[in-house]
């Protein structure tokens, strides 16, 4: 524990003092202390190093510099040191400061210490422009990067972790996912839903899809064999029906969405991914596709027929590669 007469001395110099009244307000680096005090680096090390060694300061690597803040009196010794100027009340049973009170003393002090700091005003006008700087500098790399981000790689930023965020805003639901494949959607799903059931027509799709589940001990994940036009699901079972490009897979797309408002309970929700309509015909032969695409009017026309309201449907995506697909959300709501 730092010496109470080695505190007392660190935060007495009056050089000391000014940087401890700027690291009250904001974290500084040694280079933005420079320019608000007219000090050299070494001066400010010194310093900082003194008021480290006394539990005064504390410091945060960002980058390649540190940033320092003040660090209030939860400080042990400090608060004996104060024990005579605190209200009753604010010592805990071993004579100490509780928290709230050696923080607030420390504060007290420091707002008094300003009053008599004839440099004080001055320090906080040049701690504002020096915090208005970094700011700025901030805001010029978004103004450059406006309408790049998105496009350009932004790291943390994806799309896989944007679904996951916005899957925990929803409700757990027993999901169906019509023409699950590899089963990639119904194990995204199944993490925050009560039960899902993965539906393909291909058994070697549906071994690798049991494979994942299990690997990602995905116990809430069943997967079926089945046509999306002969959905092995219980009538009014599930919460919500999930197409994600696999529509344009289906002999029957009208057949396969009423199959999809079968299994719904009342006011249950579809959503269909899939490819907007187009004129790449070799997809057909690549991709195994019985149709190129929809329009938004025949995805609505047959969510409404199939009994759905509240039907919309429109253009979400386009991929900038050549054949440039564009990719259709349906959405509906089972009476």
């Amino acid at each position: 524990m730092p010496s109470i007469v080695k505190i007392l001395r660190a935060a007495a110099e009056p050089n000391r003092l000014r940087i401890l009244l700027l690291l009250k307000d904001e974290e500084l680096s040694v280079a933005e202390l420079q320019e608000i005090l007219t000090m050299g680096q070494s001066t400010i090390s010194t310093h900082l190093s003194q008021l480290k060694q006394a539990g005064l300061v504390e410091d945060r690597r960002t980058g390649k510099n540190n940033l320092y803040r003040l660090t209030l009196a939860e400080n042990a010794a400090l608060d004996q040191a104060t024990t005579s100027v605190v209200p009753k009340g604010a010592l805990n049973k071993n004579g100490d400061l509780t928290p709230a009170a050696g923080d607030s003393f420390l504060n007290e002090l420091l707002a008094r210490a300003a009053k008599e700091t004839p440099e004080a005003a001055a320090d906080q006008a040049a701690m504002r422009r020096v915090v208005k700087k970094r700011h700025d500098k901030m805001r010029a790399f978004f103004d450059s990067m406006a309408g790049r981000l998105g496009k350009d790689y932004v790291p943390g930023k994806s799309w896989k972790s944007m679904t996951e965020a916005i899957l925990h805003l929803l409700p757990p639901l027993t999901i169906a996912d019509l023409g699950s494949g590899d089963g990639s959607s119904a194990l995204l799903l199944s993490q925050n839903a009560v039960r899902v059931i993965g539906v393909d027509a291909s058994e070697k799709m549906l071994d690798v899809a049991r494979d994942r589940a299990v690997q990602a001990a995905a116990s809430n994940v069943e997967f079926r064999l089945g046509e999306m036009e002969e959905v092995p699901i219980d009538d009014t079972s599930v919460d919500l029906v999930f197409f994600s490009q696999s529509l344009h897979h289906a002999a029957h797309p009208a057949r396969a969405i009423r199959e999809g408002a079968r299994i719904l309970r009342p006011g249950g929700r579809i959503v269909i991914l899939d490819l907007a309509r187009h004129r790449f015909e070799e997809a057909r032969e690549l991709y195994a596709d019985e149709w190129l695409g929809f329009s938004e009017a025949e995805i609505e026309s047959m969510l409404t027929s199939a009994g759905f309201s509240n039907v919309r449907a429109s253009i979400v995506d386009k991929t900038a590669e050549a054949p440039q697909f564009q990719t259709l959300l349906a959405v509906g709501q089972k009476i």
